[in-house]
């Protein structure tokens, strides 16, 4: 599976950008999915996750991201509001498959596909 992410930018503080990922084979069904992202100079680190038992935001994320999927499940998006310099990263979504019926995980080594990753610039 390939997972395609898009809708990054360059937006300044306070403002709202959604992320979307897309898959190769169509549908998310059956994936636990996620979301994480790679400052510069850091490693990477978990942001959001989402199951059919749930969601879970990494704290920074808390109250400002939403994570979701389409009905049809062939979208991922993360709606991300009130920006902050410190959210400046590469976002990058992955998918667990047969992740769907566990809870949401934060744990990188548990996502078999990732995508490229998509660039967002928040400046002050």
């Amino acid at each position: 599976v390939q997972l395609q992410a898009f809708g990054g930018g360059l937006v300044q503080t306070g403002d709202s950008l959604r992320l979307s990922c897309t898959a190769s084979d169509r549908t998310f069904s059956n994936y636990g999915l996620a979301w994480f992202r790679q400052a510069p100079g850091k490693e990477r680190e978990f942001v959001s996750a989402i199951t059919w038992r749930g969601t879970s935001y990494a704290d920074p994320a808390k109250f400002r991201f939403t994570i979701s999927t389409d009905n049809s499940k062939t979208t991922l998006y993360l709606q991300m509001n009130n920006l902050r310099p410190e959210d400046t990263a590469v976002y990058y979504c992955a998918a667990d498959r047969g992740g769907y019926y566990s809870s949401p995980s934060r744990r990188r080594s548990d996502y078999d596909y990732w995508g490229q990753g998509t660039h967002v610039t928040v400046s002050s």
